[in-house]
């Protein structure tokens, strides 16, 4: 009964530790990734913003609904197994740069997306850079332990290449 208790003992003070060393860490976040393309920045950047064309090669989302625009700019809701996600550009400069903004507010983070076209030689130079905040210390914990700051991009990166039929880096 004795390893019952100490198990116990032990796992609140797993979780505790998780709890205060979130609370300790930043809530706001700059993380960057950035992938050569064999694609021209045109392609790469119809691929991008054909938002309806997300749940066709971005793993984990189920369905895009497309909004009304927000001072004229686009908006959509993404679809997911773990819920929804509202999205919005913030800017744009086609075939170069592109900001999106986490819309929602009751979501355990937010923050932009800024997605960066240089040509290169043939092919197309992405960066993106997440300019993040994540609000609840155990997912900050987890988004800077276990998953990386970056983790959503490199997957969204992977998903494009092999859309853009490219082998993967």
């Amino acid at each position: 009964m004795k390893w019952v208790f100490r198990s116990l003992g032990a796992l609140i003070a797993l979780v505790l530790i998780v709890v205060l060393v979130g609370y300790l860490l930043p809530r706001d976040h700059v993380a960057s990734v950035q992938a050569r393309l064999a694609a021209s920045p045109e392609e790469v950047w119809g691929t991008m913003e054909n938002v309806d064309a997300y749940p066709k090669w971005r793993a984990g989302v189920d369905g895009v609904e497309r909004l009304p625009d927000r001072d004229g700019r686009m908006a959509w809701r993404e679809l997911s197994s773990t819920g929804a996600m509202t999205l919005g550009v913030e800017e744009g400069d086609p075939g170069r740069r592109w900001v999106v903004r986490i819309l929602d507010e009751d979501l355990p983070f937010g923050g932009t997306w800024t997605y960066e076209l240089r040509p290169d030689g043939e092919g197309t130079l992405l960066t993106i850079t997440e300019d993040g905040s994540v609000y609840n210390p155990i997912y900050r914990f987890v988004s800077r332990f276990v998953m990386g700051h970056d983790a959503t991009m490199r997957a969204w990166v992977a998903d494009l290449r092999a859309h853009l039929g490219e082998p993967a880096a």
